[in-house]
C-alpha cells in the first residue's frame, strides 16, 4: 500500500515536472515572438515613407518633391514576394534555414543602418537613398524570415495568440524608431547618432536570434521548382527591372528632358516613367527565363472571377490614407512648425496606441456589422478624418489651445522640462489613428476573406504587396503636388482621392456580403470542430 501511494506520488510530481515545462516552453516561445515582432517593426520608420527619415530629410533642408520621391524607398516592402521562394530553398551552413537566415537578414540591417548613418541626405541623396533601399530590401527579407518562423514554431493552437504577441512586439519597435528616435534626435540634435543606436538595437535583436531561439523541426520541405531555376528566374526579373529604369531615363533624356530639372512635374515624370517602363520589363525577363514562383502565382490569381476588381478595391481603399499620412512628419514640422519632440509625442508614442484602440473597436463592430457594413463605414470614417488635416493645415499651431504634459523619465526616454501638446494636433492624430486602425482591421478581414473563399493562401502575400502600392506610390505625387497646390489644397485632394475606394465597396457590396457570410461560417464550423 505505502509503495503503491510513493508511485502515484512519483507520478504526479512526474507529470506535474512535464506541464511546468511545457508551459516554459510555450512562454518562451511567444516571448521569442515578441522579440521577433519588435525586430520587425523597428526599421519601418527608419526608411522611406517613415516618420524617422522624414523627419532628418526634413530637418537637412531637403526639398518636399525629393522628400516624396523618397518614399519609393519602401518598394522592396511591395515585391517581397519574389524573393521569398529563394530564402526558403537555400539554406545558410550551421544555423538552419530559418534561424540561420533570421541572423543573416537582422545583423545585415544592423549594419546597413550604421552605414547609412554616416552619410548627408543633402550632400549625397542618391547614394542616401540607395542604401536606404537596401535597408529596406534588407528588412523586408527578415519580414519573410520571421512570418516563416512564427508559422513553423508555433502550434496550430497558439497561433492565434501568437499573432497578437507579434503585433505588440512590431508595434513597439515602431513606437521606439518613429516616436522616441524623434525625442532623442531633438535632445541629441543629431541624426546619424539616432540611426547609429537604431543600428545597435538590431545588432541585438541579431545576437538574440543567433544564440536564444528555438530551432524549427526538420519537417521543412522545399517547393516543387528547382531552386536553381528560381535562383537565375529571379536574377533575371531583377536585371529586367534595372534595364527598364535606364531605357526610361535615357529615353526621357534624348527627348530633351533632364531629370534635375528645376521643374518639379519633370523630376516627377522621370520617376513615374522609370517605374512603369521598369515593372513591366522586369515581368517580361522573368516569364522569359520561367520564373516558376512569379509567373504561377499572378497567372492563378487572374485567372480567378472577379480579380481585377478586388485589385482595385485593394489598391484604392486605403488610398486617401496614403495620400494623408505620406507627407505628415514634413507637414508638422516643416508646414506649420511643431517640434521634433511634439511630433514624435503625439502621432507615435501617442497616436501609435489610439490606432491599437481602433483596431479592437474596429474588431468588436466588425462582429456586429458583418465584412461589407464595416469596409464602408470604417472607410468614410477615414475619409471624414483627412478633414482634420485639412483644418489643421488652416487654422496652424495654437488654434485651440495646448495642454502641458509633464516631465518624465523613462530610462530609454526623457523630457527634462514640461512640453506644450497641441490640442488641435492632438484632436486631429487622434481621430486619424482610431479611424485609421478601424479601417486596417477590415482591411485585413477582406484579405483574409479572399484567400480563405476566392483564393488560395498562397495568393496572401501577393494581395498584401498589392495593398502596400498605395502607400509606396502615392509618396512621388504627394511631395510634388504639396509643393505645387500648398497644403490645404493637398489635404482636399488626399479627401478626393478616399472616395473611389469607397464607391468599390459600394460596387462590389454583394460579392463582400457573401464574402462575409461565407467566412463567418467557416470560423462556425472552426470553433464546432474545436
Amino acid at each position: 500500500m505505502i509503495e503503491r501511494e510513493g508511485n502515484m506520488t512519483n507520478s504526479k510530481s512526474a507529470f506535474t515536472r512535464d506541464e511546468n515545462r511545457l508551459r516554459l516552453t510555450r512562454y518562451w516561445r511567444l516571448a521569442v515572438i515578441l522579440i521577433l515582432g519588435f525586430a520587425s517593426g523597428l526599421p519601418i520608420a527608419l526608411v522611406g515613407t517613415g516618420a524617422a527619415m522624414q523627419a532628418w530629410l526634413t530637418l537637412d533642408q531637403v526639398d518636399l518633391t525629393t522628400i516624396g520621391i523618397f518614399g519609393l524607398v519602401g518598394v522592396p516592402y511591395t515585391f517581397k514576394f519574389l524573393w521569398a521562394p529563394l530564402m526558403d530553398r537555400f539554406e545558410p551552413p550551421f544555423l538552419g534555414r530559418r534561424r540561420g537566415w533570421l541572423v543573416v537578414t537582422q545583423f545585415s540591417v544592423a549594419l546597413a543602418l550604421w552605414w547609412i548613418a554616416q552619410l548627408s541626405p543633402s550632400a549625397t541623396p542618391n547614394f542616401f537613398a540607395l542604401v536606404a533601399v537596401l535597408v529596406a530590401f534588407l528588412s523586408a527579407s527578415q519580414d519573410i524570415v520571421v512570418d516563416a518562423y512564427r508559422t513553423d514554431v508555433l502550434p496550430e493552437e497558439e497561433r492565434g495568440l501568437g499573432a497578437s504577441v507579434y503585433v505588440f512586439g512590431y508595434r513597439l519597435g515602431m513606437i521606439l524608431s518613429g516616436g522616441i528616435s524623434l525625442i532623442w534626435a531633438g535632445q541629441w540634435e543629431s541624426w546619424p547618432r539616432v540611426y547609429m543606436v537604431m543600428a545597435l538595437v538590431m545588432a541585438g535583436c541579431g545576437g538574440f536570434s543567433l544564440f536564444a531561439l528555438p530551432r524549427v523541426g526538420k519537417h521543412l520541405t522545399a517547393l516543387d521548382s528547382n531552386p536553381w531555376h528560381e535562383l537565375f528566374g529571379f536574377c533575371a526579373m531583377l536585371a529586367g527591372v534595372i534595364a527598364g529604369f535606364f531605357l526610361a531615363r535615357r529615353g526621357l533624356m534624348l527627348a530633351g528632358l533632364n531629370p534635375d530639372d528645376a521643374n518639379k512635374w519633370i523630376q516627377l515624370l522621370f520617376v513615374l516613367l522609370e517605374v512603369l517602363i521598369a515593372l513591366p520589363l522586369g515581368w517580361w525577363a522573368a516569364r522569359i527565363a520561367q520564373f516558376e514562383t512569379l509567373n504561377k502565382s499572378l497567372s492563378s490569381y487572374f485567372a480567378q472571377q472577379g480579380a481585377l476588381a478586388f485589385l482595385a478595391l485593394i489598391i484604392l481603399y486605403k488610398l486617401g490614407d496614403a495620400f494623408n499620412f505620406s507627407l505628415m512628419t514634413p507637414f508638422l514640422i516643416k508646414g506649420i512648425g511643431f517640434s521634433q519632440e511634439e511630433v514624435g509625442i503625439a502621432i507615435k508614442l501617442i497616436g501609435v496606441w489610439l490606432a491599437i484602440f481602433g483596431a479592437f473597436v474596429g474588431g468588436a463592430l466588425m462582429a456586429r456589422l458583418g465584412l461589407y457594413r464595416s469596409l464602408l463605414y470604417f472607410g468614410v470614417l477615414q475619409m471624414v478624418a483627412i478633414i482634420g488635416s485639412f483644418v489643421l493645415a488652416e487654422l496652424g499651431r495654437g488654434a485651440w489651445g495646448a495642454i502641458t504634459l509633464p516631465a518624465f523619465d523613462w530610462v530609454i526616454v526623457s523630457i527634462k522640462q514640461p512640453t506644450q501638446l497641441d490640442l488641435l494636433l492632438l484632436t486631429v492624430i487622434a481621430g486619424e489613428n482610431i479611424t485609421g486602425g478601424m479601417g486596417t482591421v477590415a482591411f485585413v478581414a477582406l484579405l483574409m476573406a479572399l484567400c480563405n473563399q476566392r483564393f488560395t493562401a498562397t495568393h496572401y502575400a501577393l494581395l498584401s504587396a498589392f495593398s502596400a502600392v498605395g502607400r509606396i506610390y502615392v509618396s512621388p505625387l504627394s511631395g510634388v503636388l504639396a509643393e505645387s497646390i500648398g497644403w490645404s489644397s493637398f489635404y482636399l485632394f488626399s479627401l478626393v482621392a478616399a472616395i473611389p475606394g469607397i464607391c468599390m465597396v459600394w460596387r462590389l457590396r454583394e460579392v463582400l456580403n457573401e464574402l462575409g457570410k461565407s467566412s463567418a461560417k467557416k470560423d462556425e464550423a472552426k470553433s464546432g470542430d474545436g
